[in-house]
């Protein structure tokens, strides 16, 4: 079958996604199913209308590297002011259960002490996207809620980082391994200081100067964007990691939430477009070889992270209803939980059976804990009228 370029890869995705999303909201299907679905049948390991190893792995990193940054400016570091302590204490204890139910089920099914870990790594984070799409922003989002929510989902974004960049600094000697972890660590703090100050002395004058001029906020952001994205990339991070400090640096803006706001329409296209690519990259038959531990570790996920959040949060004296919307929200892996086995595949720390455990848990946990909150908990995606809120 010829090669298929970009705007014919484009007509497929998106128009498959509409159709497939007709359906899903005609059977109370939350849309998230859609976007995975449609990778799967046109992908590599479906029709193979969109193939190319080159154009997947491009489409992949364009949607991580916007989401991340469109994830960022919701995550006001200002946030943790008043829930520090609380989210700290929470994110820990969370982090460490997490781990124990990832290595130790790998460790059962005989995966190695690498896989294992770096398993216990991945399902220790919840989904940003997932957590803030399903947050109305106009209700909880500025409400105790909405506060518990995002200082949690900034705290594990910050563990996810370091995660990532322990990762990608691993090496075959432990010298090469020291020195790129060393660069990158010393890179880390250089960019993330340098993106706020240049947040607050160019930025914000240019946005309070012009900012009657919507196209100009829009440019700027996405430049902002791009251009720290790049400049991680040149220092020894990566296009991502960079891409969401632009946006946390760019929301201690007084204009974030208007940029935040205007830039919706670009979050779900390029949140159609993720998902696509998560679902293109799900083998099948590779999936079917660790199908038992796939299944066992999602619902083990889904079954224990609300639980244990909610355990948490009510012990430092949060009410019990807000203590299980809370667990239920971030009840769920993360996108950051398939960079990881992204970059630990990549890295030769894992084998591609152990990558698609972490990658099918992953869905599993995104798919259900969705069904969870828009069947239970106001959204701006529930399919009952009386739980709709944006």
């Amino acid at each position: 079958m010829p090669s298929t370029g970009i705007v014919e890869s484009f007509f497929l995705i998106f128009t498959g996604a509409a159709v497939l999303a007709t359906a899903a909201l005609y059977t109370r299907q939350p849309l998230l199913v859609a976007y995975i679905a449609i990778g799967c049948i046109l992908g590599p390991h479906g029709f193979k209308f969109v193939a190319d190893p080159d154009l997947l792995s491009e489409i992949a990193q364009i949607g991580i590297i916007f989401l991340l940054f469109l994830v960022g400016l919701d995550l006001q570091p200002n946030k943790l002011k008043n829930m520090l302590g609380e989210s700290l204490l929470t994110a820990m204890g969370t982090t460490a259960v997490f781990f124990l139910i990832g290595f130790g089920l790998m460790m059962g099914f005989d995966f190695s002490l690498s896989e294992a870990i770096v398993t216990g790594i991945a399902v220790t984070f919840s989904s940003t996207i997932i957590g803030i799409k399903l947050l109305p922003t106009t209700v909880l989002h500025h409400r105790h809620i909405g506060e518990i929510v995002v200082s949690l989902l900034l705290i594990q974004d910050l563990l996810a980082i370091l995660a990532l960049i322990l990762l990608a600094g691993y090496g075959d000697t432990l010298s090469s391994t020291l020195s790129s972890l060393a660069t990158v660590l010393i890179s880390l703090p250089l960019l993330a200081a340098g993106a706020f100050w240049g947040v607050r002395l160019f930025l914000q004058p240019l946005i309070q100067r012009f900012d009657a001029f919507h196209e100009f906020i829009f440019l700027l952001a996405i430049g902002w964007c791009l251009g720290i994205a790049n400049l991680a990339n040149m220092a020894g991070l990566s296009f991502e990691i960079g891409a969401f400090i632009a946006g946390v640096s760019l929301a201690t803006s007084p204009i974030a939430p208007y940029i935040a706001e205007s830039l919706r329409p670009l979050r779900d296209f390029f949140l159609v477009l993720f998902f696509f690519s998560v679902g293109a990259g799900l083998n099948a038959t590779l999936l079917m070889e660790v199908f038992f531990p796939t299944l066992l570790l999602g619902l083990l996920l889904v079954a224990v992270k609300p639980g244990v959040f909610a355990l948490l949060l009510t012990w430092q004296g949060e009410a019990r209803e807000t203590s299980w919307e809370v667990g239920y929200r971030l009840g769920q892996a993360s996108e950051f939980s398939l960079l990881v086995s992204y970059v630990a595949a990549s890295s030769a720390l894992v084998s591609p059976e152990a990558a698609h455990v972490i990658q099918g848990a992953t869905v599993i946990t995104l798919l259900l804990s969705s069904y969870a909150v828009i069947f239970r908990y106001p959204s701006p995606i529930a399919i009952s009228a009386r739980l709709r809120r944006d």
